[in-house]
C-alpha cells in the first residue's frame, strides 16, 4: 500500500488548489480527497518499493538456483 504521508500530501495539495470561494469547505474536501485517493490506490493493488525489491531478490536467487540445477542435469545426462 502507498505511504499514508503521500496520500496526506496529495490531499493537502488538491484542497490547496480549491478556489477561495470554497475555502470554508477545505477541511471537508481534504477528508474526501484522502478517502478517494486511498480507495483508488487500493484498487490499483500497488506494492511498496521494499516489497518489490524483496520479491526481485527472491526471483534472482530462484533463477540462479535453476541455472545451477540445469547445469547439474546436463552434466548428469552427458555421463550416461
Amino acid at each position: 500500500m502507498i505511504n499514508a504521508n503521500v496520500i496526506e500530501s496529495l490531499a493537502q495539495s488538491l484542497s490547496g488548489h480549491l478556489p477561495q470561494s470554497l475555502s470554508s469547505f477545505k477541511d471537508e474536501a481534504e477528508k474526501n480527497f484522502k478517502l478517494i485517493l486511498q480507495q483508488q490506490f487500493t484498487k490499483l493493488d500497488l506494492v511498496t518499493r521494499e516489497e518489490f525489491d524483496t520479491q526481485n531478490a527472491v526471483l534472482l536467487r530462484t533463477r540462479e538456483k535453476l541455472e545451477e540445477l540445469e547445469k547439474l542435469l546436463t552434466e548428469l545426462s552427458t555421463k550416461k
